[in-house]
């Protein structure tokens, strides 16, 4: 099954042409080796050959017919020209000196010729002759050749040893590309195998790595790093669902009760009005929630920062502490801003101030009562900040990631006012403007910032 998806892979097609490629580069190198090889060395050989014939010329020139056989007949005794091959003819072709045994047939009368034919000094073998043909005045011709027996089996063995390198190449070409395809297959369908599983039964399955800290285990982390996510996500989206329902049941509840009991009594105007006033607060509750989670979604999707402008933070801070100034002195808590008097930050106005608000909001709600909620507004080498702290009982370290999840509230019983959507929202904001949060422990209670990057330009 395996092999089969190997054989049929685009991985192994891609590989089969890359081999193709590779052999014809190859096989072009060795031809050009070979023939380069093989014509260097003809050449030598032509060289010396011809060097002999214009010394035996030289000889007949000077000495004629007489002279030149003598030459030749000294020539072919001489053990240092041997492999040399001389034949002396006459114009009838009858041999007047040389190591042939006879006149070579179908050779021509001048030029360059090749043949086989038995030579006396090298016998029993018909060593293969290459040799130049001259003819005299007189129409005497003179052959000067030598065996080129050992050039041709030299090149033939160069030859063999292309031929059988390339297919050694093409043959380790083929096994290399048949495992490394074999691999990745077989990475690819163990991907492919933990994604049918997901499909079938769910979100616990995991693509298994194999140690090799290569890019597939790397692959592999990633995509189970992405599934662990998800697996969050869809956690987060549930427990979400389940703190809705929760938060409607209440308000919903109390309004069907509420209109049950109305629709059993009497009617009078007064207790109609109370019930209508009651009913719409919840719905007023019950709408407020919505229009925070879209809010939260709307700015998510990063659809706010064509509102972006250069704005003061420390004027938004100011006009968040006017406005919860009231409610702090209700809880007999004493709401402060401090800081520079002008910290400049670029973001959406209204945003900020929504986060600032919640921020405000929560410190006077989860402080100690009668405590003191603080903003301070500075900035500096990195970036603006600004800082919301209270002497309440704070939050626990181990729980300071799960408060910006959606509806999470430390309580719960989730009988204190509100959704849990504040700090969602304000991790939203923070996000869209690239700021960093930071919880820290202000002893007693919670210190929160927010930090805002440099501005560019």
């Amino acid at each position: 099954m395996l092999l089969a998806k190997t054989l049929t892979s685009s991985t192994f097609k891609l590989a089969l042409i890359a081999i193709g490629t590779f052999g014809l580069i190859v096989s072009a190198i060795f031809a050009y080796v070979y023939w380069s090889t093989a014509s260097y060395v003809r050449t030598r050989s032509d060289r010396a050959i011809m060097a002999e014939q214009a010394g035996l010329r030289e000889a007949y020139v000077r000495s004629g017919r007489d002279g030149l056989v003598e030459l030749i007949r000294h020539r072919i005794t001489d053990e240092s020209f041997a492999g040399h091959v001389y034949a002396l003819a006459g114009p009838t072709s009858a041999l007047l000196a040389g190591n042939l045994r006879q006149w070579p047939a179908g050779a021509a009368d001048r030029g360059w010729t090749e043949f086989r034919a038995p030579v006396p000094s090298l016998a029993p073998a018909e060593p293969l002759v290459r040799g130049v043909i001259e003819t005299f005045a007189n129409g005497d011709r003179l052959l000067v050749g030598r065996d080129i027996g050992d050039l041709d089996s030299f090149t033939a063995q160069i030859r063999a040893a292309a031929v059988a390198v390339i297919i050694l190449i093409f043959v380790l070409a083929a096994v290399a590309s048949i495992g490394v395809t074999r691999r990745t297959v077989g990475r690819i369908e163990s991907i492919n195998a933990t994604s049918r599983a997901l499909m079938l039964s769910g979100l616990d399955q995991r693509i298994p790595l194999r140690g090799t800290h290569d890019e597939w285990d790397r692959v592999a982390e990633n995509l189970n790093q992405m599934l662990d996510r998800i697996e969050t996500l869809m956690g987060e989206v549930k427990q979400a669902s389940d703190n809705v329902a929760h938060d409607l049941r209440t308000p919903l509840t109390r309004m069907r009760g509420r209109l049950e009991k109305a629709y059993h009594a009497p009617r009078s105007s007064e207790s109609d009005a109370a019930l209508i006033g009651d009913t719409i607060a919840d719905l007023d509750s019950v709408l407020r929630m919505f229009a925070s989670i879209t809010r939260i979604s709307e700015i998510e999707t990063r659809a706010r920062k064509d509102a972006f402008r250069t704005v003061n933070l420390v004027e938004i801070a100011g006009e968040v502490v006017e406005l919860y100034d009231a409610a702090a002195e209700q809880d007999s808590t004493r709401l402060a801003l401090s800081g520079e008097g002008e910290v400049r930050v670029t973001g959406d106005r209204d945003l900020l101030f929504d986060a600032i608000a919640n921020l405000v909001d929560n410190a006077i709600k989860h402080g100690r009562a009668g405590g003191r909620v603080t903003v301070t507004c500075h900035s500096g080498e990195g970036g603006a900040v600004i800082s919301v702290a209270d002497d309440g009982p704070g939050i626990p370290a181990e729980q300071h990631d799960r408060v910006f999840k959606r509806f999470y509230r430390l309580e719960q019983s989730r009988y204190t006012p509100g959704n849990g959507l504040g700090l969602s929202l304000v991790a939203a904001v923070a996000r869209l403007h690239g700021a960093r949060i930071e919880l820290r422990d202000n002893a007693p209670g919670l210190l929160f910032r927010l930090c805002f990057p440099v501005p560019v330009g």
